[in-house]
């Protein structure tokens, strides 16, 4: 490589000329939008599970097993846009100077929390499904301390799901890179396709279907039933609606999560080649996280005892006294 060649490339490292990377730069103003973007996204992220852990922590009313699911969902997609979005960001930048072990270990949140958001999403589905389904037994299918303990074995399994990547990494850290200046590990395509989204999105779907079976069949039997006894009609009308309302609740997640996760697993499964740091790479992975972002608007913006916990929290109404005894739920 000859001097004036040097000149015109950038390394990451240039006393490694033979093997450092080169410094890919994007346009000043294509950064500044992609950083702009992706640092709201985060923040939003981080705020609005924020608000969701506080007002379910806080308030007595909301310590139910179906806000417990929510609750560790929440948390899941807090730690998502606190500490995977910002890792992400990191790695935009042309080169990665805080070393290969470094590189494994942020990676290791990754896993653990983008996995337990999508374990979350199925015990809520689960939920959903007995209450609807199944509702005269559902105070003694789904009790606090099932769920808590359902929320236990979802973390355990997220963990267990990230060390299926994290051993091989941490023998020789940074042996998948193909130059210093690159923070790159090796992942199971196969194990990551079918435990991080076949199965959890074959369960939601399948849950989904029943709900919605039974969904339409009540709003059949409530239609037939429109000439009833006014106060019989008005309990019926009042009950297929909640269950209507959950089912189409349910159908918004499956959507969403369809639209957050089938390009990056569509791109697995098509073999098509990415390159770490473009454009399409960059898209696809936030993508994914953009969920964790959606997910409090779906299962908390939909319920309107949560717009006034909001309006308690910001007004800083939660720090008088016994305002954890507050009536949110509307009446």
């Amino acid at each position: 490589m000859t001097m004036e060649t040097l000149k015109k490339v950038e390394l990451c490292f240039p006393q490694l000329f033979n093997t450092s990377c080169k410094k890919h730069k994007r346009p000043q103003s294509e950064s500044m939008i992609i950083y702009t973007v992706l640092s709201s996204i985060s923040l939003l992220t981080v705020s609005l599970n924020l608000l969701v852990i506080i007002s379910i922590s806080h308030f007595r009313q909301l310590h139910t097993p179906t806000n417990l699911l929510l609750l560790s969902l929440a948390v899941s997609d807090f730690l998502v846009g606190l500490l995977v979005m910002p890792f992400q960001i990191l790695l935009l930048e042309p080169c990665w100077f805080l070393g290969d072990l470094v590189c494994v270990l942020l990676n290791f949140p990754l896993f653990i929390t983008v996995c337990a958001s999508v374990v979350n999403m199925v015990l809520i589905s689960v939920d959903r499904y007995v209450a609807i389904c199944d509702p005269l037994r559902y105070p003694a299918k789904i009790t606090a301390n099932r769920v808590r303990i359902s929320v236990l074995l979802c973390w355990i399994y997220s963990v267990c799901y990230s060390f299926l990547f994290l051993p091989e990494n941490l023998k020789q850290p940074g042996r998948y890179n193909s130059c210093y200046g690159e923070c790159v590990i090796s992942a199971n395509a196969a194990v990551d396709l079918v435990l991080g989204f076949i199965i959890p999105i074959s369960s939601i779907i399948i849950l989904y279907m029943r709900v919605f079976v039974v969904a339409v069949s009540q709003a059949r039997s409530m239609r037939s039933h429109i000439a009833a006894v006014k106060l019989q009609r008005s309990v019926t009308v009042t009950v297929k609606k909640s269950e209507l309302k959950a089912a189409r609740t349910l159908g918004v997640v499956v959507a969403v999560f369809l639209m957050c996760y089938c390009p990056y697993y569509g791109v697995s499964l098509s073999e098509y080649e990415v390159f770490l740091g473009s454009s399409t790479n960059l898209f696809i992975v936030f993508l994914v996280y953009f969920n964790s972002c959606l997910n409090p608007l779906i299962y908390a913006f939909f319920y309107p005892w949560f717009r006034k916990c909001v309006k308690l929290i910001l007004t800083l109404q939660i720090l008088l006294p016994n305002s954890c005894e507050a009536n949110v739920l509307w009446r």
